[in-house]
């Protein structure tokens, strides 16, 4: 068990080293090369670096400016969230800032438009290891988790909407092009790290089997999620039949899938998009 956790450790702070490395090469190689502003606190950062630089020619360093920014959010998530999961994040916080200012960065394009989407992707990719890391980058993904966690929501296209009144504020003050393009920025940054990260996605199955009692006691050993037995009769063989209906997240899907397919290998499985559920739904809680 020990040696389990030593490894789950080990595995975690490379996924941190990794992803604080990716995105303090993104803002160095692609936001500063389209003065583009990334969303959350790093972009907040950046404003008041941009806004200090312009009016009273100061140089302030990435890191003291992020590493305030973050205490709050931090202390929420200590409390609220889980202990080793904000240790996590803040480590993901103190390297992001190190790497950004001790790297180099380089300008692969000067295309704008490029620089602003493939910047995007790899900034929603950084922010998809911390979060397979069981931990955040910081800043309003620690908003994002504390929401997710107490209401069972996705709050990411809340956060973009509130990353757009920081980009308001930068294009009024430093002109509405690089503004505008950070729109874009984060609209995909926001879309790709919805498409890597489920856990706070549901999907609703709907289960034809002749094994249901099987079929259940699998769905909640490897999900801790209830299921709903429904009778039936088949119309076109007229014959009875049960349907399973369960709600899992959206990353227990595969998994749960396999597994269904090995109890049953004519069990029919439909699977369906939820939005939003009310009441009570389990979610595994971060450490």
């Amino acid at each position: 068990m020990r040696k389990t956790a030593i490894l789950d450790n080990f595995k975690r702070a490379l996924l941190i080293i990794t992803a604080a490395f990716l995105m303090a090469m993104n803002i160095k190689s692609f936001v500063r090369a389209g003065d583009l502003l990334p969303g959350g606190f790093s972009g907040l950062t950046l404003l008041i670096q941009q806004i200090a630089k312009h009016f009273w020619d100061i140089d302030l360093s990435y890191s003291l400016i992020n590493f305030s920014l973050n205490a709050i959010p931090a202390f929420i998530s200590f409390k609220y969230i889980g202990k080793k999961f904000t240790w996590y994040s803040c480590l993901m916080i103190v390297l992001t800032g190190i790497f950004t200012d001790v790297l180099s960065g380089f300008q692969m394009t000067n295309d704008i438009l490029l620089v602003a989407v493939f910047g995007g992707i790899l900034n929603a990719c950084a922010i998809s290891l911390c979060l397979y890391a069981h931990a955040t980058s910081g800043g309003t993904d620690f908003i994002a988790i504390f929401f997710s966690e107490k209401f069972g929501i996705e709050t990411w296209n809340y956060i973009f909407a509130g990353n757009c009144i920081i980009l308001a504020i930068a294009g009024y003050l430093f002109g509405w092009n690089e503004a505008l393009y950070s729109i874009i920025f984060q609209f995909t940054s926001t879309q790709v790290l919805h498409a890597l990260y489920k856990r706070y996605q549901k999907q609703t199955l709907l289960i034809i089997t002749s094994k249901p009692d099987e079929i259940y006691e699998e769905i909640r050993e490897e999900t801790n999620h209830d299921a709903t037995l429904f009778k039936g009769i088949g119309c076109y063989k007229r014959q009875e039949c049960n349907m399973l209906y369960s709600v899992v997240g959206k990353d227990e899907i595969k998994l749960i899938t396999r597994k269904i397919k090995q109890i049953d290998p004519n069990a029919f499985i439909n699977t369906m998009n939820t939005q939003q559920i009310t009441g009570r739904f389990y979610q595994r809680p971060n450490d």
